[in-house]
């Protein structure tokens, strides 16, 4: 399920709900994910609650904590926006990319300690799954966390 609180230009919930499915199975991730598009200010309380991080980041994984569910993703609509222009695709890609990268989080893979296992396996998927550049490949830039 896809949860928009913020509407964006040229970003349609029913395709962001179709990605998900693909890529949920892609991932091969078991159980239902819920993803949340926000903005800064619940994504800063969100990072500053479960990550002690005083700062709004792009995209959040949560675990699930009961049985049927995989977990739960939240994105900073604003922090893709700027990326999409920056990188020049589209807000829509840039939610998916960040789907795709809090999949992989909630599939166990943490590219902070995997040595570069999350990152191989984002760039297969991302090319497989027609998306612009994988997110561990730019994680780096200012404002991403997991």
């Amino acid at each position: 399920m896809v949860i928009l609180r913020r509407k964006l230009s040229g970003v349609n919930p029913q395709l962001l709900e179709r990605f998900l499915a693909r890529a949920r199975k892609a991932v091969r991730l078991r159980g239902e994910v819920h993803v949340l598009v926000t903005g800064n200010a619940e994504m800063l309380r969100l990072n500053r609650s479960f990550r002690l991080q005083n700062r709004p980041t792009d995209v959040l994984s949560f675990p699930a904590v009961m049985n049927g569910a995989a977990g739960d993703i939240a994105i900073s609509a604003t922090m893709a926006a700027a990326n999409a222009r920056r990188l020049g695709h589209s807000t829509s890609d840039e939610i998916k990319v960040l789907m795709l990268h809090g999949l992989l989080h909630l599939a166990g893979y943490d590219h902070e300690t995997d040595t570069g296992r999350m990152a191989r396996r984002e760039a297969r998927l991302r090319r497989s799954l027609r998306l612009p550049s994988a997110l561990t490949g730019r994680s780096a830039a200012p404002g991403h966390a997991s």
